[in-house]
């Protein structure tokens, strides 16, 4: 860089391709970062104040040097601008937006000016590289890389993707395994980001998403599309459940994951160091799903809860400790893997759970209707579980059990109605001596017998029911009050409250309160 200005530098080229090939950058970002140090060191010489370009020449290296000045109106900054006459005596025809070009001779650069243009260089060198990292990776979110191990920082290990460098965390590690510098190294893509330091490449072998990529690389199918990966669930370096359907009638896809003599999943298991892996056909229906999920632990009975998202489970008694698992493993994959909250029962604990279910219920009809053990009995049989059920059902639903006539129903259903009535004006008196106000009584969701226990917790207004988390909420309603109704009630507090003014508060409204 210590030749003139304005002659052939044919020098500059092989720079600028020797630099594009090495860094894997396009050759025209090497040479508008040249130009960008050229300007740096021209307007040193000749001053900042005015707008010095350089332009080297595609062909040839020839780098030119001009001064820029823009035509205007009105002149505001005369290093950088002149009028419409003062352009025209120069370039007759001259309109404002045209810039006159004055060509500056050539210059030397000294030693402090070709550092300059040096940095220059580097910076925008490096810039252009990490563009072309950032936009490599960017979209390869959720492949599978291979790499080999540049260094290891404090368990973290830095991985040699090729083209860029890669952080494998400690808590993305399979438990118990260590790389040592020049291991090779199999990892997921789980995210990239664009920081001030340059594009980050997190990698993950603990995901989810590594273990359905191996598969997919192990088995044909999965790439093809004929079998899909539903759902994965791990326990890194233990115990994994991936469950699998096949769009093709013909094609077992549990057999088609473990291969010829378990080739295939062997593979999967080899690179995850030795994690046990279940492969469960998935079905569209809930119950079949998680009966498939807690294999090999038989099932004798399924009960589901939509309305809150949890499934009841019996299995025999000997199985208990299979469908749980080691440390609750099992069950734990399961619900992770099926998505619903999991509760297993043994037969015996489930007959005794239903024998005091029934107790419960027959007392409270026999209090409640004021009847004998065999009629309270006689109800509950028929499918009855509370006093509000009997209260509310169309009366022949009543009327059709057998041993019982029209008139019975009707009186049946007249004393339920009486007890709800009077149990709620009791309620309604005590809340009124706890003191809680009329306000949060006429707030929706709300029911006397709920009124009474947030009392008694001392949340007797909006403000002090918009103060609670939902937590609170479920625990002072007796669980009468689900997590999700109780994030609503809270927020529409909140709201009430004047909390969020104008601002629309919803986007928050399913988040913990």
């Amino acid at each position: 860089m210590e030749r003139t200005v304005g002659m052939a530098r044919p020098e500059l080229i092989m720079v600028a391709d020797s630099v594009a090939r090495d860094k894997s950058i396009d050759r025209e970002e090497v040479f508008i970062a040249m130009e960008q140090a050229i300007q740096k060191a021209g307007r040193s010489k000749y001053g900042h104040e005015h707008d010095i370009r350089a332009r080297i020449d595609r062909r040839n290296g020839e780098i030119k040097l001009a001064r820029y000045l823009e035509v205007v109106e009105d002149v505001e900054d005369e290093n950088t601008q002149l009028t419409v006459s003062q352009a025209q005596r120069r370039k007759p025809g001259a309109v404002v937006g045209d810039f006159i070009v004055d060509p500056l001779p050539p210059i030397d650069f000294g030693r402090i000016a070709a550092q300059t243009a040096k940095q220059v260089i580097v910076q925008k060198v490096r810039d252009a590289e990490r563009d072309r990292q950032y936009s490599e990776y960017k979209d390869r979110v959720g492949d599978v890389v291979n790499g080999l191990v540049k260094r290891v920082e404090f368990g973290n290990v830095v991985v040699d993707l090729g083209r860029a460098e890669a952080l494998l965390r400690r808590d993305e590690l399979i438990p118990r395994e260590h790389f040592k510098n020049g291991d090779r190294v199999r990892a997921f893509v789980k995210d990239v980001r664009r920081e001030q330091r340059g594009p980050q490449i997190f990698l993950s072998r603990t995901d989810a998403g590594f273990m359905a990529q191996l598969f997919s690389q192990e088995v044909p199918e999965i790439y093809d599309g004929v079998i899909e990966i539903k759902a994965v669930a791990r326990d890194p370096g233990s115990r994994a459940k991936i469950a699998v359907v096949s769009r093709d009638s013909g094609i077992d896809p549990v057999g088609a994951c473990v291969g010829m003599r378990g080739s295939r999943v062997q593979a999967v298991v080899a690179e995850l160091q030795g994690e046990k892996i279940d492969i469960i056909p998935w079905s569209v229906d809930p119950a079949t799903f998680v009966v498939n999920a807690l294999a090999p632990a038989e099932v004798a009975k399924v009960v589901i809860d939509e309305d809150s998202g949890r499934m009841e489970v019996v299995v025999p008694d000997e199985q208990l400790s299979l469908a749980i698992g080691r440390r609750g493993q099992n069950v734990r994959l399961a619900s992770q893997l099926s998505g619903w909250d999991i509760d297993i029962l043994t037969e015996e604990a489930e007959s005794e759970r239903r024998q005091e279910e029934f107790r419960r219920v027959s007392g409270a009809f026999m209090e409640a209707l004021d009847v004998d053990d065999v009629l309270a009995h006689l109800l509950v049989t028929e499918g009855f579980g509370s006093v509000e059920e009997v209260a509310w059902v169309d009366l022949e639903e009543i009327a059709s059990i057998e041993g019982l006539d029209a008139d019975v129903a009707a009186e049946l259903q007249q004393r339920a109605r009486e007890f709800l009535e009077e149990r709620d004006r009791a309620a309604e008196d005590e809340r009124r001596a706890l003191g809680v106000s009329d306000e949060l009584a006429a707030f929706s969701g709300m029911t006397p017998a709920l009124l009474v226990c947030l009392g008694r917790n001392d949340v007797k207004t909006i403000d002090d029911l918009a103060d609670l988390a939902s937590d609170e909420l479920v625990e002072f309603s007796a669980g009468s009050v689900a997590e999700g109704d109780a994030n609503r009630m809270i927020m529409e507090a909140r709201v009430q409250a004047g909390w969020f003014g104008d601002e629309d508060p919803f986007g928050a409204a399913g988040d913990e309160a």
